[in-house]
């Protein structure tokens, strides 16, 4: 059996093709950074139309690479939301499309899900229960795992997501984009002990995150310590204590949420778990605590068709109740919006 995984969430366009052992055959991503790099941000309607433009020919690459016909597909996977409404629905109408041709199932994905799906392409054995902890430009999530296609939401953001206030910040300062792994190169040259930020606590007791105060108080402090581009010491001095200020904040909670569900293992994933900081304190904190540590491999951290395919695959062979020919299928910009 081969299942084909379409992803245009937000600026990515992919596609690959997964066999029904779990093995990937081909996994073709087309980035937009060029595109969206002189606004400093997605531009959404600019993302919707550059997926129109470049669909056909990423699912055909993924297709030849995989050395079959397209006709040869078995069931197909596409990802429903979280993401851009307009981005959604190029990916989503195009999917249904080549269900509707080819007589084949299609099954709806949820991004976020697949996103902590992608740790199983390189560890399928993963210890359960899990905690597993989704960073990235639009999501800062934390979900309980009892067993795979287990998903129960624990922890959220409030405001802005972990990737979004970092690359807030590097527009602010004008680094560039995409943001975050500018400063996460940048971070490296600096003393992340030398400006001290306060991490936010949620009065309520709950194990959402919230990173908009931390924004603000990162602003406060390029006031009033003249922060600028340039200024080498200061400037990653700066950055490096912002980044670990997010990183804390990321591993408190995930500390709290330890001491409350008690794991066998973690789960970092991701476009934010490439910041190689925060996997290395992930890691270190895993050990600490003496549980096996997962984190994807960094090609399968961004927005990827691999982890749409390997979950749309799982929930296909499980019976999900939605695998079949959903013709009817809506995108959904938020995932309390799922339908």
């Amino acid at each position: 059996m081969l299942l084909l995984g379409i992803e245009t969430s937000c600026d990515e366009t992919a596609a690959a093709v997964l066999d029904d052992q779990f093995s990937l055959l081909s996994s073709v991503v087309l980035s937009q950074e060029k595109i969206h790099a002189p606004y400093g941000g997605i531009v959404p309607e600019l993302a919707s139309r550059e997926h129109i433009r470049s669909i056909v020919h990423v699912v055909a690459e993924a297709v030849r690479r995989a050395g079959i016909d397209i006709q040869k597909i078995d069931v197909y996977a596409v990802t429903q939301g979280p993401g851009l409404i307009g981005s959604l629905l190029v990916g989503l109408s195009f999917a249904k499309g080549l269900a509707y041709i080819f007589g084949k199932p299609l099954v709806p994905v949820d991004h976020v899900e697949a996103h902590i799906h992608s740790t199983f392409l390189e560890n399928p054995d993963v210890l359960f229960p899990a905690l597993a902890l989704v960073v990235s430009g639009g999501h800062t999530s934390l979900f309980a795992m009892g067993h795979k296609l287990d998903y129960r939401l624990v922890g959220k953001t409030r405001d802005d997501a972990a990737g979004e206030a970092l690359d807030k910040i590097a527009k602010h300062l004008d680094l560039g984009y995409p943001g975050g792994p500018l400063i996460d190169k940048l971070a490296e040259k600096g003393d992340q002990a030398r400006f001290p930020f306060g991490l936010p606590h949620m009065t309520d007791g709950s194990l959402d995150f919230s990173f908009s105060g931390l924004k603000t108080a990162a602003l406060k402090t390029i006031r009033r310590a003249g922060i600028k581009k340039g200024r080498s010491g200061v400037f990653c001095d700066f950055l490096a204590s912002f980044q670990m200020a997010v990183i804390r904040a990321l591993m408190e909670n995930l500390e709290r949420a330890v001491r409350k569900y008690r794991p066998r293992s973690l789960i970092l994933s991701g476009g934010v778990a490439r910041n190689r900081s925060l996997r290395k304190e992930f890691q270190a904190f895993a050990g600490k605590k003496d549980l096996k540590a997962y984190v994807p491999n960094p090609s399968f951290c961004t927005d990827n068709a691999a982890m749409v395919a390997a979950l749309g695959l799982e929930q296909f062979r499980s019976g999900g109740s939605k695998a079949g020919f959903p013709l009817d299928l809506n995108a959904y910009p938020r995932r309390e919006a799922r339908s």
